[in-house]
């Protein structure tokens, strides 16, 4: 069973139902999304807020603290820690303390797109994330550590939950205190994404799962991603960057003998010359049942350099805690089926042809 707070929309409703103003909404869910006590503050809550709201705020309170529970915590050298928090119905999510104040939230339970390197995709989607659930993992993260940026990089595809999404981002960039060049919304291309972002009165950065530049093999890699071709996508992209002011962020996961070709890093070139644009490149994070593997650090700052020496703007990244083996889905996945063996159907050999002229 869902918690009966997991939306902002039922938080606002039950503010509302005990008398609250505007002014009122707005004070308790921005404590609340960055963490601090309800009776913060030096006036009195007596002097100006209503008696049955006042009343109801200690078990408010309770209630959002427990839309997200710590289940583990895994740290990593590189300063970057995991952790598995459930959610009322027993289903787990993983949110990511990043480096430089950075935190990166789930936006579902599973995912649809079934990308064939990714652990999160591997049982598809189970579950959507509340837009309360998604502002309560970057307050739990709060409790822990100084949260400045939120990526929506964690499991799932947010373009799959546009309007919860959409909801926390509102929240998180006015009430929650995050710049909103800080708030990054990752897809893998998405037509309502480009239709609706631009709506919103909070704009948030775009991160692009790019992966290829051959439509073919980006289709064998994002098997059920939207069919925009790589020229299409970064077009739409382009579009984004140029109303907001944000450069678009792809991404781009490093895999061995797959996307690491000569022929693919004349394609980036080729798309993103003269783009608003910054490549970020992360050398796969190796996953025991999958048959992907990340190229050698030299092979990727080799990549790197070239694209930078081309005139792409490129950042070499690692993937966060990859000496717990914490990569995306990889916690939920070890304790929840810890047991079942995911056969992917596609093997190197295969991604790696090259199509016919």
């Amino acid at each position: 069973m869902d918690h009966p707070l997991s939306q902002i929309s039922s938080i606002r409703h039950r503010l509302r139902r005990l008398g609250a103003r505007q002014a009122h909404e707005e004070r308790i869910l921005r404590l609340w999304a960055q963490a601090k006590p309800q009776d913060s503050g030096s006036r009195p809550l007596e002097s100006f807020m209503p008696k049955a709201l006042r009343d109801d705020l200690p078990h408010l309170s309770a209630a959002l603290s427990q839309l997200v529970r710590l289940q583990s915590e895994h740290p990593a050298d590189d300063g970057s820690v995991r952790w598995l928090l459930a959610l009322n119905n027993g289903q787990t999510v993983e949110t990511v303390g990043l480096p430089r104040d950075g935190v990166c939230v789930s936006s579902q339970i599973g995912c649809a797109v079934g990308c064939v390197f990714c652990m999160t995709g591997r049982d598809g989607l189970i579950q959507q994330v509340g837009s309360a659930e998604m502002v309560a993992q970057v307050a739990f993260a709060r409790t822990k550590r100084v949260v400045k940026k939120v990526v929506f990089m964690g499991m799932g595809e947010p373009a799959h939950n546009l309007d919860n999404v959409m909801e926390a981002i509102d929240v998180l960039g006015t009430v929650g205190n995050i710049a909103h060049k800080s708030l990054v919304f990752s897809t893998v291309g998405d037509a309502r994404v480009f239709e609706r972002l631009p709506q919103g009165l909070v704009k948030p950065a775009l991160a692009v799962s790019l992966h290829s530049t051959r439509a073919d093999l980006r289709a064998q890699l994002l098997p059920r991603a939207p069919r925009f071709t790589p020229e299409d996508l970064v077009a739409a992209a382009e579009n984004y960057a140029q109303q907001t002011g944000y450069p678009i962020q792809y991404q781009w996961t490093l895999l061995a003998g797959v996307n690491d070709t000569a022929e693919e890093i004349e394609g980036i070139v080729r798309l993103l010359t003269g783009k608003y644009a910054l490549m970020n490149m992360i050398p796969y994070n190796a996953v025991d049942d999958l048959p992907f593997q990340r190229p050698s650090w030299e092979r990727a700052a080799e990549i790197a350099r070239i694209l930078h020496q081309r005139g792409i703007l490129t950042k070499l990244r690692n993937s966060a805690g990859q000496d717990v083996q914490g990569g995306c889905g990889q916690l939920r996945a070890r304790q929840s089926s810890a047991n079942v063996v995911w056969a992917s159907s596609f093997s190197k050999a295969s991604l790696r042809q090259t199509p016919p002229a």
